[in-house]
């Protein structure tokens, strides 16, 4: 059962580090995946994937294909919309750092 929470609190940072990365610069889903596994998250393309599209259907994220190699590839940036959610969630995640960190 632990997993599955702490699953579903991650999930909100995963969300947190996309809107940071495609912030600076357009991100691609493998790279999203070597990226979060660096900072210890171990999530599939089955997970990643649909969270990218949900962000895109929120507004968060703007998608752009390009052609690298032959194959499509589909990166990823922010948005206004989005930099105004990591803006806030970094607010939020501050607040709650200096509340929990001792």
């Amino acid at each position: 059962m632990e997993d599955k929470v702490l699953r579903k609190l991650f999930l909100g940072f995963i969300h947190i580090h996309i809107l940071h990365h495609a912030k600076e610069h357009p991100i691609f889903g493998l790279w999203m995946l070597e990226e979060l596994k660096e900072h210890g998250y171990s999530i599939s393309s089955g997970t990643l994937y649909p969270i990218l599209h949900s962000m895109e259907s929120d507004g968060l994220l703007i998608k752009e294909e390009k052609n690298i190699e032959g194959k499509i590839r589909k990166y990823y940036r922010t948005t206004d919309k989005g930099i105004r959610v990591l803006n806030e969630a970094r607010n939020k995640a501050y607040e709650l750092f200096k509340e929990i960190k001792d």
